[in-house]
């Protein structure tokens, strides 16, 4: 058991930065649109007035008005009635992502993306190629770094494990859009932070909103006494209700419990993870993912859909747009899955793999066509979402597809997909890329 404001020292070497891109999917959005959502400080990035989407992010004056992600348009409207609302820019934010994960691979030897808008970098090791600089002041080149790669700002946080650097990058934030600590609301309860936390050139006294904020070694457990059990990564809405039956709000009110006494209130394995985390110990690695494993395309409908002919007609759509980002990127996809989610909001999916990879809209409108008649025929019921997503993704679909055949016309895993259905699919997108999106599209999608 450790000690409640200790930490063990096996862990001090590690140098953790959590690098988080701030209010990610507006920034993009106002790139791509200047003068449309550029101009708009009330700003909704998720889905148009009226819509049953969600928001995807929100500017910071938004925010003040209680607008947050996840929370349905319609809501977000009432909430703030004069904001802009403009869909996600999927590909300019995948592309604006990868450039930002480019100059982060220049400062760390390791860069884990947690999300498309959040990065861990471990940087143990490095502390002579930087000159035996603070963390906070690599943190701080890293960010000059990204916004003049980028354009785009981020928010660094630091420290010597992963739930540290993720609660400081919460701090780093800035101030109109970073979440005030629980017990920082009034000077009476502010705690200051530990000494070289922070880096001293913003207004507050303790590296809030500064952009970049290190948590020094050895000061994890008091750094993590200012937050509520709530603000812990994975502490879910189940775990704090059972908590809060207790008593248990904030860590302060945890770290008078012991492990035992958590184990009986979360269970053995929960209850020795939190009695870790609030004390500021996260032994979980640093470890760079594989290449992205899967890419789908998935839309919520304003009314739900019952005519099946539609209901294909809005499948197709979506085939359409996820085989494209799949030629995009060069690859081809073994497994292609539909899903759906009902009236009565039940969700179901169903997948095929192949045996070898497609990449063609023809093949992927098949299969999924295939799997929507079979989710249909088990149920018929209203349609209030459909999703078509596709996984096992491999290398160079051009180069692949061409080693297959000496012969256009040889079929392809029985038929799905052929050397003239790639070769027509490839022609169709430079004609896109060329006249638009709508230049060319199946006669099925028309309604034909």
């Amino acid at each position: 058991m450790h000690d409640a404001l200790s930490f063990p020292a096996s862990a001090r070497a590690r140098r953790v930065l959590l690098v988080d891109a701030d209010a990610f999917f507006v920034a993009v959005a106002r790139m791509v649109d200047p003068d449309g959502a550029g101009k708009a400080p009330l700003l909704i990035v998720g889905g148009a007035p009226g819509s049953r989407g969600v928001v995807c992010s929100a500017s910071y004056e938004c925010r003040r008005y209680g607008v947050r992600s996840a929370m349905p348009i319609a809501q977000a409207l009432r909430l703030c009635p004069e904001a802009t609302c403009v869909p996600v820019p999927r590909r300019a934010c995948v592309e604006k992502s990868r450039e930002i994960g480019a100059v982060l691979g220049r400062f760390a030897p390791v860069v884990a993306p947690a999300s498309i808008d959040e990065w861990y970098l471990d940087l143990a090791g490095t502390e002579a190629l930087y000159g035996d600089e603070p963390l906070v002041a690599t943190a701080q080149r890293i960010r000059a770094a990204v916004v003049a790669a980028t354009g785009l700002t981020v928010s660094i946080g630091g420290g010597t494990n992963r739930v540290v650097a993720k609660l400081a990058a919460e701090l780093a934030k800035p101030h109109k859009g970073a979440p005030r600590a629980p017990n920082e609301r009034d000077a009476s309860t502010r705690t200051r932070a530990p000494d070289g936390a922070g880096d001293g050139d913003d207004d507050d006294d303790d590296g809030r909103g500064s952009g970049a904020y290190v948590v020094p070694a050895g000061g994890e457990a008091e750094f993590m006494t200012r937050f509520e059990l709530k603000d812990i990564p994975l502490v879910g809405p189940k775990l704090q209700e059972r908590l809060a039956a207790a008593g248990l709000r904030t860590v302060r009110d945890a770290l008078a419990f012991d492990v035992a006494s958590l184990e009986r209130l979360a269970g053995e394995r929960t209850g020795r993870w939190l009695h870790d985390r609030i004390r500021g110990v996260d032994p979980t690695p640093v470890e760079a993912r594989d290449e992205a494993k899967s890419m789908g395309r998935e839309e919520t409908f304003d009314r739900d859909l019952h005519d099946e002919p539609t209901i294909e007609r809005e499948l197709l759509r979506l085939a359409v747009r996820v085989s494209a980002d799949l030629r995009a990127d060069g690859l081809t996809a073994r497994t292609v899955t539909v899903k759906i989610r009902d009236a009565d909001f039940t969700t179901r999916q169903a997948s095929r793999t192949l045996d070898r990879g497609v990449e063609s809209e023809r093949a992927v409108a098949t299969v999924a066509r295939e799997l929507l008649r079979r989710l249909r025929r088990a149920r018929r019921v209203g349609v209030r979402l459909l999703g078509v997503s596709l996984s096992q993704l491999g290398g160079d679909g051009m180069e692949s597809a061409g080693q297959l055949t000496l012969f256009d016309e040889a079929p392809r895993d029985d038929g799905v997909e052929t050397a003239r259905d790639r070769e027509l699919s490839r022609v169709v997108d430079v004609i896109r890329a060329k006249f638009g999106t709508g230049a060319i599209v199946p006669g099925e999608i028309l309604g034909e």
